[in-house]
């Protein structure tokens, strides 16, 4: 209790920098979540620097640079470091903007999915009864349908497009969140500190919000993370089959769309490189995940 009477603040600016620091010593302790996380950082810096790194434009074709190989094969050019497609743009900088769609989808899916599940499951996981039946039937019923053949049917009731490939996939996600939600709610609210707030005169809002909520977030951001880089794999497959971005966007699974003639040709870069793009990509921010997951739960803490 003394701790908080410090002016300025002292000590809960110290209690959090403690937080921050336990927190950093359990995620770090997962070698491959540094990783993951390093690859994203430096990810997130070419997607905001874009303009200023790519060589070319994302949709500048070079009639006289049709399917160049890579810089270092025979017939490479330095000025097209990992070689042009079919229609002589660059792939370095389509791979480049590309990571700007890629990161987008996964924060606009992500976002949206847990929101709508945070919602729904905070209710379903409170008030229970008919509510929580109604709520859980419905998710039930998304979750019977396999996740990419029932975002492939949105889309195609949406029509194609980014953005409604996006919506699809968000909604293809939710349920994931309502259930760990609605879990989570249903564990805490029989706790000391809710019944107590509940005595003193706390409503169902504050209850719900502010008070159960909060303590319920650990599982919700893992579960985030791992909805990321799943968003970025079913917008790629919706892409490469035709549902998604459409050409000439530079979305990876669009350029995997564009290249899939050439599979077994020997241009073998314009299909891997979008390829390994996307697995790099989708792997480092699973581990991530993995570190966020050792560092917010309690269980897997070692003292």
């Amino acid at each position: 209790m003394a701790d908080t009477t410090v002016p300025g603040g002292t000590s809960t600016e110290s209690s959090l920098w403690r937080r921050i620091a336990e927190f950093w010593y359990y995620f770090s302790e997962n070698r491959g979540a540094v990783i993951g996380l390093c690859f994203f950082v430096l990810l997130v810096i070419i997607a905001l620097l874009a303009p200023l790194i790519a060589p070319h434009g994302p949709a500048d074709q070079y009639r006289d640079a049709v399917l160049v190989p890579p810089y270092g094969q025979e017939g490479g050019r330095l000025t097209f470091l990992l070689g042009t497609d079919a229609v002589g743009r660059d792939i370095l900088s389509r791979l480049i903007y590309g990571a700007r769609y890629s990161l987008f989808i996964g924060v606009i899916v992500t976002t949206i999915a847990l929101i709508g599940g945070i919602f729904l499951g905070v209710i379903a996981g409170y008030f229970r009864g008919w509510v929580d039946s109604a709520i859980m039937r419905l998710m039930d019923i998304i979750l019977a349908f396999p996740s990419l053949l029932l975002a492939l049917v949105l889309v195609a009731v949406l029509g194609p497009g980014l953005v409604n490939a996006m919506i699809a996939i968000a909604l293809v996600f939710q349920p994931h969140f309502v259930r760990l939600t609605r879990a989570a709610v249903m564990s805490e609210k029989t706790r000391d500190y809710v019944i107590a707030a509940k005595v003193s005169g706390a409503g169902h809002l504050r209850l719900m919000f502010k008070t159960i909520l909060p303590n319920c977030m650990a599982p919700l951001i893992v579960q985030a993370t791992l909805s990321f880089s799943n968003a970025i794999l079913d917008a790629a497959a919706l892409g490469f089959l035709g549902y998604g971005a459409q050409p000439p966007t530079p979305e990876w699974g669009t350029m995997l769309a564009d290249a899939r003639e050439f599979i077994s040709s020997g241009h073998w870069w314009v299909v891997t490189l979008p390829g390994l793009a996307i697995l790099i990509t989708v792997l480092a921010i699973n581990l991530v995940g993995d570190g966020l997951r050792d560092a917010l739960d309690p269980k897997l803490k070692r003292s």
